[in-house]
């Protein structure tokens, strides 16, 4: 009975092995990922914010900044090392942080694009470029990490394996052999794809598949060439 049980055993622990073989990382339940790499983004995020000039910020100027942090401090209390899945509350959470960061920095992005049409903004050339290469940075984190928090339903929801139709399609996974077993996105291939995506204006090798992907980072695109045509034609304008 017992040399049964342990043939049994080993039979299930074969066709474990098998199926992780076969069923890549990102397509089965995995361990969540590590929280540091977007938690030290978001502070990033909230820095340049607070470095931006007050006139372009939502009053007080300290306001949205804070409650950032304490959203941000509300995560890292619940699932210090790791965005694993949980309770709903804190995708929530989560996305409500982004909705702050990104109100902010848009406000930010709308009060300088209307300050250099209206030429009330722009006096100096490198006070303008650090301000406006602020925004547009904290841009690409904002986008990261709405692609991040959107891929195939979230960090929380791709841990669990649920959705198998990815919203991203990157190299890795059209090419498993160039990544090891068990490599599956993390938040910074999110934030590459979003840095790209302002700096290119299109996709370059990870290629939106749903709509919804495709719209988000046509929105990016447009936002970004904006402010980087804007700000760097007033500045060459200047220095003339």
């Amino acid at each position: 009975m017992g040399d049964a049980e342990s043939r049994l055993s080993r039979i299930e622990r074969m066709l474990a092995d098998g199926e992780r073989e076969v069923v890549p990382a990102w397509r089965r339940a995995t361990r969540g990922e590590p929280r540091w790499a977007v938690t030290a983004v978001i502070l990033v995020a909230v820095a340049l914010q607070l470095m931006l000039p007050h006139r372009l910020t939502l009053q007080p100027y300290w306001v949205l900044p804070v409650l950032e942090l304490v959203l941000l401090a509300g995560l890292i209390a619940a699932n210090p090392r790791r965005v694993e899945p949980r309770t709903r509350w804190l995708r929530l959470l989560g996305l409500a942080l982004i909705c702050v960061i990104s109100l902010a920095n848009g406000w930010a992005a709308v009060q300088l694009v209307a300050g250099l049409v209206n030429g009330t903004e722009g006096k100096d050339a490198g006070p303008l470029l650090l301000t406006g290469g602020g925004i547009w940075l904290t841009n690409v984190i904002v986008f990261a990490l709405w692609y991040w928090e959107w891929d195939r339903g979230g960090p929380m929801a791709r841990a669990r394996g649920h959705h198998q139709y990815a919203d991203f399609l990157f190299v890795q996974m059209q090419s498993p052999e160039a990544a090891p077993p068990d490599w599956e996105p993390a938040f910074l291939d999110y934030l590459y794809l979003s840095f790209t995506n302002s700096t290119a204006f299109s996709p370059t090798d990870v290629m939106p598949l749903s709509r919804w992907a495709k719209m988000l980072m046509m929105l990016q695109s447009s936002v970004s060439l904006v402010t980087v045509v804007l700000v760097v034609a007033r500045a060459v304008n200047i220095l003339h």
